[in-house]
């Protein structure tokens, strides 16, 4: 037996000028273009703006983001990371071996709402940043721009972004340090505004005014990008967060500051729908700082793009959603391509700007699904604390804190259900109910899979490769099977080898991928069941690894071949005499679900759900970087249990159909 590693990538970041330079261009876009919207929004939930009212207001924020984003994603989330990576399918990975069947509800569920709030980001901050030439021009053609600029960002995701993303950190830079400086010099429009660092005012607030959902329903938006901080752990590593968010909190509470005390200032001659983001801008400066606007709205809808692929890229490996084409546009660790997430999200980002039109109207459908992944997130949090020994007196109240907080924020964003938040809801179910009907779907077709111990066929299979009457079918067979261990096998596999169609062979390699918890795992174990025969062979992948099957098995045999325990020359004479190699045919043993089968009424609904999803995979031979290989699919019935049906009667006697008839005998009388 062999096992050993395939291939292996570093997940370690180190703290430095670099790193805290390319977090601040990876991590921080969504949650640094809030101020875009943020107070524009809080004006817009009451008609009679006071000093009072706006204190509050922006004291719900500074304590939003040092709670929410700070305390539970900044110093907790961060620490529950799965061997570098993060993210609540990372989250769920990492605990779900010792925690309860039904957990993996909570990461289908965050997962789902996450990619459908994420199709908002783009929409509301690309025209948020955009609206503010209508400062310039009232009649500027907002959404032909808006559509454009993303039509752009969308098309060029297929060739990569590596020379765009060397620009992001530097621009990111320049846009926090805008908005910071924008805010400080404001300031002093208002100096009560400082007040707002007093939680007394934001409790106050929502204590007396009866606009209190509306209220945390629009402050919300501050902290929306605090699941895409945690998401992108891998990508920048927690130190490089940790420190470039004091930066970024510092700025972008600045900015708050500054709208709030400018807000305060003018809370007389306030005209409806101005954006203060734009307002505290000098005239001459406002070209500048709408530029910089939509350049870091790009960077916040890339960072959401690109967050998706690597969502989808995870819920395949995890069984939540149908392997897709995954494509690689540069040799970047993390960065892909999925053709047909993107081209979803672009569609979807078009309806949603032509449908809402305005980002105000958007406002009131953003943030009701994130608030739902970030309870799913605090739930497997504590799941992961206590399998960290969390004592309970400490745990309860931690988690309980959150989820009481987080609550609040969904309760008061429910009432932007009817003004929009059913889109994003309804977009939610849409794929919720898709990774639901999978997962359990792939559980119903591996139940019934019978399988068999191998060594009871050890002398059946060597005297079939003996037998010279068999055709040669080739030099090597890779069966894909499903399942690990050593000797299990499935009994279609045998019925393919030695009922179906005498399958002669010099070597029968039974390989198995397993999607291992930990992100970038390769490894795999090797066995030789009969020498020079029959071998086994379990690769482990990480689930964020793809599963390139004859890569993989190149390097294998590579192995096995230097330490002689596996040959490459071919089994037929004529060319082994040549040194010709021997060939590779991988073959499939694909599953129908038979209309036949009997289910009870849940198995019978996931079953007619899968069939309709199923055109959304890709081939088997596909996904595993085989279309260019030799490939044999064989369709075999999904039979979970036959319905009993009567036996029939045969009604002749058996005899040939040309044998003569007999003498007609006459019937006897009664």
């Amino acid at each position: 037996m062999t096992s050993r590693t395939v291939s292996s990538g570093s997940t370690a970041h180190r703290l430095s000028a670099m790193g805290l330079l390319v977090t601040l261009g990876i991590v921080y876009g969504d949650i640094g273009t809030s101020p875009l919207y943020v107070m524009k929004a809080i004006t817009g939930t009451t008609s009679m703006v006071t000093a009072d009212y706006i204190i509050g207001a922006v004291s719900c924020i500074i304590w939003t983001l040092t709670f929410q984003t700070t305390l539970k994603y900044v110093v907790l989330a961060l620490r529950a990371d799965n061997k570098g990576e993060g993210g609540i399918l990372a989250l769920y990975a990492l605990v779900r071996k010792h925690g309860r069947a039904w957990l993996y509800l909570l990461a289908i569920i965050g997962a789902s709402t996450l990619v459908a709030d994420g199709v908002i980001t783009p929409s509301i901050t690309v025209l948020s940043a955009i609206e503010g030439l209508r400062a310039y021009e009232p009649s500027t053609p907002v959404i032909p721009i808006a559509i454009a600029i993303l039509t752009v960002l969308f098309f060029i995701q297929q060739y990569g972004t590596s020379a765009i993303g060397k620009l992001f950190g530097p621009m990111m830079l320049l846009w926090f340090s805008m908005i910071g400086i924008l805010g400080i010099t404001h300031v002093g429009d208002s100096w009560i505004i400082l007040k707002a660092f007093n939680p007394w005012y934001a409790i106050r607030l929502l204590t007396t005014s009866p606009e209190w959902f509306l209220i945390l329903g629009a402050v919300f938006l501050c902290t929306t990008g605090a699941e895409a901080l945690y998401s992108d752990l891998g990508h920048c590593g927690k130190q490089n967060i940790r420190v470039s968010w004091v930066f970024v909190k510092a700025m972008l509470i600045c900015n708050y500051l500054g709208q709030g005390a400018w807000i305060i200032a003018h809370a007389d001659s306030l005209v409806p729908g101005v954006n203060p983001f734009y307002a505290i801008m000098p005239a001459g400066f406002l070209p500048v700082g709408i530029t910089m606007a939509t350049i870091a709205a790009i960077v916040a809808s890339q960072a959401l793009i690109s967050g998706s692929f690597t969502i989808f890229s995870e819920a395949m490996n995890l069984h939540f959603w149908p392997r897709q084409r995954i494509k690689y546009p540069t040799d970047i660790k993390g960065q892909l391509y999925i053709p047909f997430i993107n081209i979803s999200l672009y569609v979807l980002c078009i309806v949603v700007i032509v449908f809402f039109r305005t980002s105000s109207n958007m406002e009131a459908a953003y943030g009701l699904a994130i608030t739902v992944t970030m309870l799913m997130t605090t739930l497997l949090l504590g799941c992961y604390l206590r399998q960290k020994q969390m004592r309970w007196a400490l745990l309860v109240p931690v988690i309980g804190f959150f989820v009481v907080l987080e609550s609040i924020f969904f309760v008061a964003n429910l009432a932007k259900f009817l003004h929009g938040g059913w889109v994003t809801m309804l977009l939610a179910g849409t794929i919720c109910t898709v990774m639901y009907v999978w997962y359990n779907a792939e559980k119903i077709r591996n139940a019934f899979v019978e399988h068999r111990d191998i060594r009871k066929y050890y002398d059946i299979l060597s005297d079939i490769k003996a037998d010279k009457s068999i055709a040669k079918f080739a030099t090597n067979v890779v069966y894909m099977s499903r399942f690990g261990g050593k000797y299990d096998i499935e009994q279609k596999v045998l019925y393919s080898i030695i009922n179906k169609h005498p399958m002669r062979a010099d070597h029968y390699i039974l390989l198995h991928t397993d999607y291992d918890d930990t992100p970038d795992e390769r490894s795999y174990e090797f066995y030789e069941l009969i020498p020079g025969t029959l071998y086994r062979l379990n690769l482990h992948l990480g689930f964020r690894v793809q599963p390139y099957v004859n890569l993989y098995l190149r390097q294998v045999i590579e192995d096995q071949v230097g330490n002689g325990r596996f040959t490459l020359e071919s089994g037929y004479d004529s060319l082994r005499r040549h040194h010709v190699s021997g060939n590779f045919i991988f073959v499939f043993i694909k599953r129908v679900y038979a209309e036949f089968n009997v289910f009870t009424p849940k198995a019978r609904f996931i079953m007619t759900i899968y069939n309709l999803v199923h055109h959304l995979k890709q081939s088997a031979p596909k996904a595993m970087g085989l279309s260019t290989s030799n490939v044999l699919v064989e369709t075999v019935p999904l039979v979970v249990r036959a319905r009993q049906v009567e036996r029939v009667t045969q009604i002749n006697d058996g005899s040939p159909a040309d044998a003569p008839a007999a003498d007609p005998v006459a019937a006897p009388v009664e």
